[in-house]
């Protein structure tokens, strides 16, 4: 089993934003945006670099703040250096935690099952940026 721990940066605002939306209403059902998120080691937006994520999430709920989280994390360091996660999964952003599946992987992660929990550190309801905490746990065939 291999457990990786790190930051998400999600930003919305400013002139270099990772997220943009591509389909549907603006912070509604059916919203759908792009990523390219840094993910580090720390908390700090400064905080080096381990990898990024990139996707696609949706907000696919009438009901609550339900997400359906595509996404794969691409890391750029260390020994996790050219390999990638995937999830595939529903994220109730709301929840203090969510768990959300791995579903594969590639490089050092080929065929690897896991989960993800998920913890938002910050959210900046007047821009959208947000820092969220990932500890991920997969096992290796």
């Amino acid at each position: 089993m291999t457990h990786l721990h790190f930051y998400f940066h999600d930003i919305v605002s400013g002139k270099k934003p990772t997220v943009i939306r591509i389909a549907g209403p603006k912070n509604a059902f059916g919203t759908t945006v792009m990523t390219d998120d840094p993910l580090t080691k720390g908390l700090e937006p400064s905080s080096k670099v381990v990898g990024r994520a990139q996707g696609i999430y949706a907000l696919a709920s009438q009901h609550d703040y339900g997400l359906l989280m595509l996404m794969n994390f691409s890391f750029v360091e260390g020994r996790f250096n050219g390999s990638a996660l995937s999830i595939l999964g529903r994220n109730r952003v709301l929840d203090p935690v969510r768990e959300m599946p791995v579903i594969g992987g590639s490089g050092i992660f080929r065929f690897v099952r896991g989960y993800a929990l998920v913890r938002t550190i910050t959210y900046n309801q007047k821009t959208g940026d947000a820092v969220v905490e990932y500890n991920v746990f997969v096992m290796h065939p």
